[in-house]
């Protein structure tokens, strides 16, 4: 029975404490997981078999240091387990792996009691572990196993446990609040603004002032290095949000009977860790349906004359200031004509529409939409894919769809590095600046009278190229008086909202610049068309501009 709040011993009420322990367990639990992914694949795996004992036996004793005696028991349990794997006594298997991994998800859910309990104060609310040590010691009772255990594991009963790695001389990394990484990072970006603003008053009048003007370079470059080394802080490799997929990988694996296994690609990959955190739901959302949806089963697969193994890939790479990451798979690839139909049910799409096939494609965005015959606990309900979509276009990205029918489907997500600062193109309208993002710009330029053209004397297009690209007037959707009316006087920026192009008509280009993005508060959040806002060099703010949302389906 779990004991009671009351019971803990005046340690547990250390905040400092209990916070190291849940930030140390917290580690050892990440690397239990990986390590038995790692021995679900090869029993034989010795190393992996000491690194997961070696996990619940330090977490084993930290909680029995501070009286917390519901996760103790737990981790004892299971270290006793481990022990007569480690002894040559037990074979593990994969209904082993399962019940380790339960106790390693009730520790889980342990140490995020004891977070809430240090932020909210309350009682943790630990929860009941007699059916979870009732389980863990009946898969500890298996008879003998010795002539099924292979080799390499049957040698281990005469090998004691080997020592750890020795350590550097100095230390490599040290741990920092992230509310206070957070805290350091804004406070770089004021500092930034701060010298724009001392760089760009007319009252210095820095004309005949070489020194001053020396100094103020000087001052420029070491608030740029702080700036680029406060942004590397905050950066972390995808390698543990990637190797968290492995364990969803295998549950789904299990569930729906089909052989799957995970290739990792790119694991180094550094980006900004609020994407990290951000992007989790996404991917897991891309790799359920990738294993409910496009991966056959073994029967299905041999009649394709494909591996019984089916692959999914998760792959990551930085490519012209941006993350790139793929999700695929080498399953049936999507059903076009499938994904048409459906939509035409349900009423997303007109029955004489003629439709290329990267927009049936992204049909699968449409909230509800589903091609699932039936519900499963896996998928079907048509939530899911709508939701990654607005996460990606929410973290500033891009998501594109390419399918081979009968060979697999990969999806690919464009991600800015970072959260917190922006290259955009500073343009002018009327008396007022915004910020365009440079991301989302195609190219630039004049348009002459004969290539603008109205349709049902409404809807203003130009022709770019050979194609005619309706015309979206920045001082019409805010209600800003232009320098003028005439479109072929205005400067026409070429971006893309939802996979179409379209032009953004502005008076002027003032520059490029690299803001720091500013939120705008609760009450303009929502204001349409408005990413956030930004401190330009003059001190004036500019809105940052959401195109999505100037042209998308949230602008209609």
């Amino acid at each position: 029975m779990a004991k009671m709040p009351g019971q803990f011993n005046e340690l547990a009420r250390d905040p400092e404490l209990i916070n190291d322990f849940i930030i140390e367990a917290g580690e050892h639990l990440s690397n239990v997981e990986l390590q038995l992914l790692a021995l679900d694949q090869d029993g034989a795996n010795a190393e992996a078999l000491h690194a997961i004992f070696r996990g619940f036996h330090t977490i084993k004793g930290l909680a029995g240091f501070l009286g917390l005696d519901p996760i103790q028991e737990v981790a004892h349990e299971i270290e006793t387990v481990l022990d007569l794997a480690r002894n040559g006594s037990l074979q593990i298997t994969p209904p082993h792996i399962d019940v380790i991994l339960a106790g390693k998800d009730y520790l889980d859910r342990s140490l995020a009691a004891l977070k809430e309990m240090l932020e909210t104060g309350a009682a943790p609310a630990l929860g009941e572990n007699e059916a979870l040590l009732a389980s863990i010691r009946a898969s500890a009772k298996e008879p003998r196993l010795e002539e099924a255990v292979p080799a390499a594991l049957s040698a281990l009963a005469a090998t004691q446990e080997p020592a750890q790695a020795e350590r550097p001389a100095e230390a490599q990394a040290i741990k920092v609040d992230t509310q206070k990484l957070d805290f350091l990072v804004d406070m770089v970006g004021e500092m930034v603004i701060a010298q724009s603003l001392v760089e760009h008053d007319p009252e210095l009048g820095l004309a005949g002032k070489p020194r001053l003007t020396r100094n103020l370079a000087q001052l420029a470059r070491i608030t740029a290095e702080v700036q680029r080394t406060a942004m590397s802080m905050r950066m972390i490799p995808i390698r543990q949000l990637f190797r968290k997929m492995s364990r969803l990988v295998r549950d789904l694996a299990r569930k729906t009977g089909k052989q799957v296994e995970l290739e990792l690609f790119g694991e180094e990959t550094e980006l900004d860790r609020g994407i990290v955190e951000n992007l989790a739901d996404p991917l897991m959302h891309m790799v359920r349906n990738s294993i409910d949806h496009g991966i056959e089963t073994a029967a299905e697969r041999a009649r394709a004359g494909k591996d019984a193994m089916a692959r999914v890939t998760l792959r990551a790479a930085h490519q012209a200031g941006f993350i790139l990451i793929e999700v695929s798979d080498d399953g049936r690839g999507l059903d076009a004509q499938k994904i048409l139909k459906k939509a035409r049910e349900k009423g997303l799409v007109e029955d004489d529409a003629e439709l290329s096939e990267s927009q049936i494609h992204n049909l699968i965005f449409s909230p509800g939409f589903s091609t699932a015959e039936r519900i499963t606990s896996v998928s079907g309900r048509g939530v899911g894919m709508d939701v990654v979509k607005k996460q990606i276009l929410k973290l500033r990205g891009k998501i594109e769809i390419h399918s081979r029918p009968g060979q697999g489907a990969t999806f690919y997500l464009k991600l800015p590095l970072t959260l917190a600062i922006i290259d955009g193109l500073l343009v002018g309208v009327g008396g007022e600046h915004y910020v365009l993002p440079v991301f989302a710009v195609r190219e630039m330029f004049k348009p002459t009278e004969g290539a603008i053209s109205t349709v049902e004397n409404r809807h203003e297009m130009v022709l770019v190229r050979g194609s005619l690209l309706p015309v979206v007037r920045l001082h019409r959707k805010f209600g800003v008086p232009p320098k003028s009316e005439k479109l072929w006087e205005s400067l026409l920026i070429v971006t893309e909202a939802e996979g179409k192009r379209f032009c953004l008509a502005v008076d002027e280009l003032i520059g490029k610049q690299e803001v720091v993005i500013k939120s705008l508060g609760e009450s303009l959040r929502n204001v349409r068309g408005v990413a956030g806002g930004a401190i330009l060099g003059d001190g004036r703010v500019g809105l940052i501009l959401d195109p999505d949302a100037l042209f998308g389906k949230a602008a209609a």
